[in-house]
């Protein structure tokens, strides 16, 4: 074999050697799962030893298990494998070459440049760029047209989209919109939705990653709402604007939970119907009926602006207090 041949057999095989550092997710995009990673590319393959990187260009397309990233370049970080607890340490390869042929290697960040999607059996999610840490288990993606859709919504971003999948947790931030596959639409400057794990997966029962900026209440435990993949709750942060089948509700801060139709939002606080508004601390909306309410003041005191002959506004009612 020649020099040649041999360097990109390493490559191919440093690719293939990455290691379950994760028991693989019941669903969602999740690449810390076992099992090799499979590497094509029509422009071929460089591996630059001294910096520990290895990239495939041209029509790049890496595949583990369910998940598969296509992109214009793919680059991956790779690093001595840890040897398993109570294995003797692996001696070092005199090259890289025997190295990748002995799984000496582990991809631990996986980058995809140009172009990238990537698709599950049920997900897609489309950016300029993609990184996957795969300690964290955790996918960034930036672009001009960000966009993660699953069985249960489709949601959009300018600045970032991020899938936790360990958590079950999708955080778009930027001119956020979430829209469920019941056509309800909620957006914001940052949204944080959760998806119901599977019982099965045994990720759910594992330690806590770190949480998004601002932190995102943890979700609700409803055993209503225990479907593996469901939609589970959204949260809103910013600029939060929720549209029921009459209303816009606007506010600072909000929460929906799908299976209920149910949510509030919180500071700021305004229900518009038409050409009249009411403002207060907090609304509660329906989005199943359609209603809206905003919370009344301590004094009991909303304010807002009515206009003559509109429809009536059964929505804009005070809620008891």
């Amino acid at each position: 074999m020649t020099p040649a041949i041999l360097r990109l057999a390493a490559c191919v095989l440093v690719l293939s050697a990455v290691t379950a550092l994760h028991p693989a997710s019941a669903q969602g995009i999740d690449l810390s799962g076992g099992g090799p990673v499979e590497i094509t590319a029509r422009g071929g393959f460089e591996v630059h030893d001294a910096d520990q990187v290895v990239i495939a260009s041209g029509d790049a397309r890496a595949r583990r298990n369910d998940v598969t990233v296509l992109a214009d370049e793919l680059v991956g970080h790779y690093r001595k494998k840890k040897p398993a607890q109570g294995a003797p340490a692996a001696k070092p390869a005199p090259d890289p070459a025997a190295d990748a042929e002995t799984g000496g290697n582990e991809i631990y960040r996986l980058e995809a440049h140009g172009h990238v999607r990537i698709v599950t059996t049920t997900d897609e999610a489309l950016g300029d760029t993609a990184i996957y840490d795969m300690d964290q288990a955790v996918l960034v993606m930036t672009g001009s047209a960000l966009k993660l859709t699953t069985p249960s919504d489709v949601i959009t971003a300018r600045d970032t989209l991020e899938y936790w999948s360990q958590l079950h947790m999708a955080v778009a931030r930027g001119n956020a919109v979430v829209v469920t596959n019941d056509a309800r639409r909620i957006a914001a400057d940052i949204l944080v939705s959760y998806t119901e794990p599977d019982r099965n997966d045994p990720n759910a029962a594992q330690g806590q990653a770190p949480q998004p900026t601002p932190a995102a209440t943890p979700a609700t435990g409803d055993p209503t709402l225990d479907q593996a993949g469901k939609l589970k709750r959204i949260d809103a942060f910013g600029h939060v604007e929720v549209r029921t089948a009459t209303d816009i509700v606007r506010g600072d801060k909000g929460i929906y939970i799908p299976a209920t139709g149910i949510g509030r939002v919180v500071g700021h606080a305004r229900i518009t119907h038409g050409d009249n508004q009411v403002n207060g601390p907090a609304a509660d909306f329906n989005m199943k009926t359609g209603i809206a309410r905003i919370s009344s003041t301590p004094d009991g005191q909303v304010q807002g602006l009515i206009v003559p002959n509109q429809s009536t506004m059964h929505s804009l009612q005070a809620a008891p207090q």
